[in-house]
This record gives C-alpha cells, sequence and structure tokens, in this order.
C-alpha cells in the first residue's frame, strides 16, 4: 500500500512541473487550469480509492493554486491601470480647471460684445474696408469662444469617463481580492483534508475502504430517519435558557448548508438532512459555555473534523472555532449514572435502516429529558414518547 502514497506524490511532482513548464504565458496557464478541471471531473467520476482520493487532491491543490497565482496577476494588472488612470485623471483636472479659467475670462468679453450696438462698427469704422475686418474679428472671436467652450466641455466628458473606468477597475479589483482570499482559505482546506486522508488512513487502501464504508453506512442511517419523519425547514427553533441552548437541525438558519461541502449522501449532505449529531454536539458544546458555537459553525469547520473526506464527524478530537472538543463514548445503553455527570449524546436504531442522534439533558423520576434535533420544538421533551430505551446503541460525552 506504500505505493499508493508514492504514485500520488509522482502525480503531485509531474503536474508541478508541468507548471513550471506552462506557465510562461497567461495563455499557457489557462490551458494548464482547463486540463486540470478535465483531469479532476474525470478523477470525481472513477471509483473511490485511497489512490483516486490522493490524486485529485493533489489535482485540486495544484488548481487552487495556480488560480490564485492568476488572481494575483490580475490585481496587480489592475493596480497598474488604476495607477496610469490615476494619472490621466490628474492632468485633466488640471486642463479643465485652466480651460475654465479662460471660459470665466472670456464670458465678460462676449457679453460685452453682445451688448454693443449693431451699428457700432458703422460709426467707429473708417471706411467699407475696415468695417468688414471689424466683423471678421468678431466673427473670428465668437468662433474661438465656441471652440473653447467645445474643449471645456470633451475635457469634462474625457474626465468623467476616465473616472467611471476607474471606479470599475477598482471595483472589478475589490472582487478579485475577495476571490483571492476564499482561494487562499480553499487551499488551506485542501491541504489540510489531505493531511487528514493520510492520517486516518495511514496510507492502508483497506482502512480508507473500511473507513468509508462505515461513514457512508450511518449518513445513510440519517437520511433515512430524515425521510421517514418528513417535514421540510422551520423558523423560530432555537431556545436557550440557563441549561444552554437548544437547536434544530431543519433551522432555516443553517438547514441547507452542507456538512464538509459534501453532496454525496445518496443526496444533499445538508444539516437538516444528515445533521443530527452536528447539532447535538452543538447544544451539549452549549451547555458547556460555548453558546457561539453554532451547527453551521460546526458543519463548515476543518474538513479533518470528518472521517475520509465525508459528512460524517469523526469522534475524537475536532477543532471548531479555535475550540478542541472531545466526543468519547462512556456506553453504549443510556442509564441514570450516566446521565447526573452531564447531558449525554445518544445513538439509536429508528427501524430497519434509520438512525439518529439526541441529547438526553437529565433523568428525574423515571423519565429522561431529550432534546431532539429533529422535530419540530423538540427541545426538553420525554424521551421515551418518541424513541425505546432498547434503540440506543451508542452513549456519547463531550469535553471541552
Amino acid at each position: 500500500m506504500k505505493k499508493i502514497l508514492q504514485i500520488g506524490v509522482i502525480v503531485f511532482i509531474l503536474t508541478l512541473v508541468s507548471v513550471r513548464v506552462f506557465a510562461d504565458s497567461q495563455t499557457d496557464l489557462q490551458t494548464t487550469i482547463a486540463t486540470l478541471e478535465q483531469t479532476i471531473a474525470g478523477l470525481q467520476t472513477q471509483k473511490d480509492t485511497l489512490s483516486k482520493q490522493i490524486t485529485l487532491l493533489n489535482s485540486q491543490i495544484t488548481l487552487t493554486s495556480l488560480q490564485i497565482d492568476d488572481t494575483k496577476r490580475k490585481i496587480t494588472a489592475l493596480d497598474g491601470e488604476i495607477n496610469q488612470l490615476d494619472g490621466e485623471i490628474g492632468k485633466l483636472e488640471d486642463l479643465k480647471t485652466q480651460r475654465l479659467q479662460m471660459v470665466l475670462y472670456r464670458i465678460p468679453q462676449s457679453y460685452k460684445r453682445s451688448t454693443a450696438s449693431q451699428f457700432g462698427w458703422l460709426l467707429f469704422s473708417s471706411d467699407f474696408t475696415e468695417m468688414i475686418t471689424r466683423a471678421k474679428y468678431l466673427m473670428q472671436l465668437q468662433e474661438e469662444d465656441t471652440q473653447l467652450y467645445k474643449q471645456l466641455q470633451l475635457t469634462q466628458n474625457d474626465y468623467n469617463d476616465r473616472k467611471d473606468m476607474r471606479e470599475k477597475k477598482r471595483i472589478e479589483q475589490e472582487a478579485l481580492n475577495k476571490q483571492l482570499v476564499q482561494r487562499t482559505n480553499l487551499l488551506a482546506q485542501q491541504k489540510s483534508e489531505k493531511q487528514s486522508l493520510l492520517s486516518q488512513t495511514q496510507n492502508d487502501e483497506s482502512k480508507y475502504q473500511s473507513l468509508l464504508a462505515a461513514a457512508r453506512a450511518q449518513l445513510a442511517g440519517f437520511a433515512s430517519f430524515a425521510t421517514s419523519q418528513g417535514g421540510g425547514l422551520l423558523s423560530g427553533q432555537t431556545h436557550c435558557d440557563s441549561w444552554g441552548c437548544y437547536y434544530n437541525q431543519r433551522d432555516s438558519q443553517w438547514g441547507n448548508v452542507l456538512i464538509n461541502g459534501r453532496n454525496d449522501c445518496n443526496g444533499s449532505c445538508s444539516i437538516a438532512r444528515v445533521g443530527c449529531l452536528v447539532t447535538s454536539v452543538a447544544m451539549v458544546a452549549s451547555h458547556l459555555g460555548r453558546t457561539d458555537i453554532k451547527p453551521l459553525d460546526i458543519a463548515v469547520s476543518d474538513p479533518s473534523n470528518f472521517s475520509v473526506g465525508t459528512a460524517m464527524l469523526l469522534k475524537g478530537f475536532i477543532s471548531v472555532k479555535g475550540v478542541t472538543i472531545n466526543r468519547f463514548s462512556v456506553g453504549y445503553k443510556l442509564s441514570p449514572d450516566l446521565v447526573k455527570d452531564g447531558p449525554v449524546i445518544v445513538g439509536i436504531n429508528y427501524g430497519p435502516f434509520d438512525t439518529h442522534f439526541v441529547v438526553i439533558k437529565s433523568y428525574s423520576n423515571g423519565q429522561y429529558i431529550m432534546n431532539d434535533p429533529y422535530q419540530d420544538g423538540g427541545h426538553d421533551k420525554v424521551f421515551t414518547d418518541s424513541y425505546s430505551l432498547g434503540s440506543v446503541f451508542e452513549v456519547d460525552r463531550l469535553s471541552i
């Protein structure tokens, strides 16, 4: 199985060498990006193996790195264009000021000429030739005034056009800066996912297949439960008190968000559909003082928090918003002694195929009180009103 990692590394190195060769021009860069996108699309249709996953992640990492380089190049180019426009705008502003001053000077002169008697030419002309000369001079002044006004208007239009162009380029640059941040974050996630995959599988194909099968089976059980229960998104579900917060996986605030960005749970891997465990962990975290950690925060947290690239939350240590959360098993059956030490997260079998997780808050008067992340208004419900004690297959505790 060691060859699996070697193959992935070789493909990664060859891809990087290819990038060095082809990245000499923008055309070659775009060609390389398009080729990588086709390669990734082809890999995604292949059977899931560890070798395929490593090759896919290496290709995605290389693609994202190239896209980051391309985005940086575009931002730098826009910097130059904006600086050039700044210079042109400054020159046009000076020219506009000069021409405006000339216009303001010529307006009184033009007004005096327009108010002078039309017979002034005759009175002050000694002969016909001088009268014609005076007439031509006045007409020339009028033409110059007209041209000056036109030049001022053209300068103003040119000035406005360049300001509009500069604003558009600034907006384009701002969008690229946001894109750069998104792609930089994506690259970090992809690298983290690759490292997590290698760490979880220890570069062993059989272990990868075992983990993948277990994660998919659990997610299929979550999806089957949601289908059997029916119902869509809900609103106004969050309820907080001295215990902590109740969250509902179908809450419209996060119900449609994909867990770990996955969409391969025989349908959507949304919180509403397969997020009972994610939501239960968020509820117990709120009880432990972290009301800032919502189901959404766990769903979009680092890929290393999920089993072999799926939407299945790992047992053990995960990190969310800089907080380390440890989920560990304390049994396979409910008992009052377990609950007296604090809330637990309970996995239940519901019918032949459905599985679900709920939070058991307390035990009193012979009854377990739960927060059910799927039921509409499912806080502070009696567990046995909805599920049997014999359906419990896992009891977990959280520590922060």
